[in-house]
């Protein structure tokens, strides 16, 4: 039995509303009623009474819910002490960042981050916009660093900082004598592309804003770590949209500013406001100076 299963049968055998029990979670309704049906299939019993006009606890549910509150209890007892006996007098910030991150930017943020709260110690977990926004409403990240578009009901955003894609191309492209690439000339050319399990709507938002501009891809190839994806492009598989390599690309690879606007790496920190305190705000000032850091570059 997983205790998020249980943190969701708390939750609604507290509100005894699937719609007010959703919202309190952070997430959609029916996610939440496959999740209480998966609970009682694996207790074999009905825990919920559900009609058309209310839902209401069985036996089975209220003795369930005796049991469940001071399990709940206990691991969040538990994962406070094992936090506290970590390095950093005044506890840890687990952190996500993106798995692309540029190296000045995270040397930054981490440095930063430092000089402001040096007791606290910083936990960074390297996770894609969708992971980090699963582990924030689970409880398990404190703070994170996501691309936008994205999901933030029930979270707090600090300011978005945006930078702008270019393309990355084989230097025997048609296009890589071009000083800025219009995407239209692209059309045709096969596209090199994150997973779109690893953000969702920017993945949609970039694909979209391609075939408007007239960029319709002969193929889409998906690629999440940046050697693999320097190899297909630099193979002639594919052509990469991303901002300006932070050093050298490998040889036989150019990077060339586009004309889309649209087209940019938006990035924020985002946390739960119940959690917001002097480290988070440490963390979204660093992130900050790191992003704006790595934009001079």
């Amino acid at each position: 039995m997983e205790l998020r299963h249980l943190r969701y049968f708390v939750v609604l055998a507290e509100e005894l509303h699937f719609g007010r029990a959703a919202e309190r979670l952070h997430m959609a309704q029916p996610p939440l009623s496959q999740r209480i049906r998966d609970l009682e299939r694996e207790l074999g019993v009905t825990l919920f009474d559900r009609t058309r006009q209310r839902v209401r606890l069985t036996e089975a549910g209220a003795l369930l819910l005796e049991h469940a509150r001071p399990i709940l209890e206990g691991s969040e007892a538990a994962r406070e002490a094992m936090r506290r006996i970590r390095p950093g007098a005044a506890g840890v910030l687990r952190a996500g960042v993106p798995p692309d991150t540029v190296p000045l930017a995270l040397r930054t943020l981490v440095t930063t981050f430092a000089e402001r709260v040096p007791d606290v110690l910083l936990e960074l977990h390297e996770l894609t916009t969708e992971a980090q926004l699963a582990k924030l409403r689970e409880g398990e990240l404190d703070v994170g660093l996501v691309r936008h578009p994205c999901d933030t009901v029930g979270l707090t955003s600090g300011p978005v900082v945006h930078r702008r894609l270019g393309v990355i191309l084989p230097e025997r492209h048609h296009a890589a004598d071009h000083e800025v690439v219009r995407l239209r000339v692209l059309s045709g050319s096969p596209l090199v592309i994150f997973p779109r399990e690893m953000a969702p709507r920017l993945y949609d938002h970039m694909l979209a804003t391609c075939r408007d501009n007239g960029f319709l891809p002969g193929a889409i190839r998906h690629a999440r770590n940046p050697q693999f994806v320097h190899g297909l492009v630099l193979a002639g598989l594919g052509v990469h949209l991303n901002e300006p390599p932070a050093g050298a690309l490998p040889p036989g690879l150019v990077w060339r500013p586009i004309d889309e606007p649209r087209l940019t790496w938006s990035t924020s920190v985002v946390w739960r406001p119940a959690h917001s305190d002097d480290a988070i705000t440490a963390f979204a000032d660093a992130a900050l100076t790191g992003l704006r850091a790595a934009d001079h570059t």
